[in-house]
């Protein structure tokens, strides 16, 4: 097919086979629904489609199904042949026996599951060419990421067709939670009389595919002492969760303005976010210095319907900023807390850390974003 041999998986083929594998975990008899499509597809059907998409080269749902199952029928002998005791071996089978071939080849039911790997240690050591701070949290500098296998999920009967929900594709992978996504961040500053800005910090609008990373994880108990652990604190709104809400984004600013400061120049943040729900949010912002809170500002945004989604922005909202002789000695100890919260029902939809360092790099304003988690 498409002038590739149908019974051959070359390297390549193989390959988005087995990214394809990763990101669709075995469902049973169930159907996926891809939330960006709408639409309903068979697991097979949705690996066929990937290798498509990533080589040109077409496997169809039945090439994928058993491609499937002589890896599983490989997989078991494998498996067998690593245990030496007649009653181990029989167990292994048994277990096998009431496996799917797609259970059988996904890595987690023959690996144990991973943990999150090793805590990463926070401000460390100096980063080359960021003189005394952290080597750790690079800007765009991606290391490996670590994926968790995907779960096994019960043997489903075939009276039991329930579909199964695909996470959306920016979820794990963006500042999003299941009921909110951060769709743009800056900070700038900008002549009264112009229209141009100048951007200290910013995150630009992004739209990424399943074969992209999920983001990386830091222990929160790192960074408990960098904020305020008065009450709404960072420690005590975790504990209350939803832990799919909590981010932290690592800034290195842009100080390289050619605006001259002073009571011509207009300070501000802008914000952009996306959700699921007609509701009005609440965004505290609270800057931390040396882990005190110094400041808190509280504004309320409403919800306007954009797109089939709801969308909240928050456009030029004043802020002050230090002299930029200061900036640098005081961004190393600054720290910002912002929570987005239904204002109704008080539950927290995003809570963002943010921790900056004075850019160096001729590329200006860079950024780096990591998953909260407690583990």
């Amino acid at each position: 097919l498409d002038g590739d041999p149908e019974g051959v998986w070359s390297p390549d083929i193989e390959q988005s086979f087995q990214e394809a594998l990763a990101i669709y975990p075995p469902c049973g008899r169930r159907k996926i629904i891809l939330s960006d499509e709408g639409k309903m597809y068979g697991r097979n059907e949705l690996i066929a489609r990937y290798i498509k998409l990533r080589t040109g080269k077409t496997r169809t749902r039945k090439q994928v199904s058993s491609h499937l199952q002589v890896l599983a029928k490989r997989k078991s002998r494998e498996i067998q042949s690593k245990l030496k005791d007649q009653a181990s071996k029989d167990k292994a089978l048994q277990t096998v026996a009431n496996l799917s071939s797609a259970q059988i080849v996904s890595a987690s039911v023959i690996k144990p599951q991973t943990p999150f790997p090793p805590p990463v240690r926070f401000w460390p050591s100096p980063m080359p060419g960021q003189p005394g701070h952290s080597q750790d949290i690079k800007p765009f500098a991606q290391p490996p990421y670590t994926t968790l296998p995907a779960p096994v999920p019960t043997p489903i009967s075939e009276s039991d067709p329930e579909p199964a929900i695909a996470a959306p594709v920016w979820q794990d992978r963006t500042i999003a939670s299941s009921k909110l996504r951060l769709l743009e961040y800056s900070a700038f500053m900008s002549p009264l009389c112009l229209q141009f800005k100048h951007l200290f910090v910013h995150i630009g609008p992004s739209n990424p595919g399943y074969s992209d990373p999920v983001l990386e994880s830091i222990d929160v108990r790192q960074i408990y002492d960098k904020f305020s652990e008065k009450k709404g604190g960072l420690k005590e709104l975790y504990e209350k969760g939803p832990h799919n809400a909590f981010f932290l984004v690592k800034f290195w600013a842009d100080l390289s303005s050619d605006i001259e400061e002073g009571s011509g120049a207009f300070y501000g943040v802008s914000s952009q976010y996306s959700g699921t729900e007609n509701i009005t949010i609440s965004v505290s912002t609270k800057v931390c210095s040396f882990g005190k809170q110094v400041v808190e500002k509280v504004e309320t945004e409403y919800a306007h319907l954009e797109g089939g989604k709801y969308v909240f922005r928050i456009h030029r909202s004043p802020c002050h900023l230090p002299e930029k002789y200061m900036m640098n000695s005081v961004l190393e100890n600054f720290t910002i807390l912002q929570v987005v919260s239904n204002r109704e029902t008080q539950e927290t939809l995003l809570c963002i850390a943010f921790v900056f360092e004075v850019s160096t790099s001729e590329h200006g304003a860079q950024y780096h974003v990591y998953r909260l988690v407690n583990d």
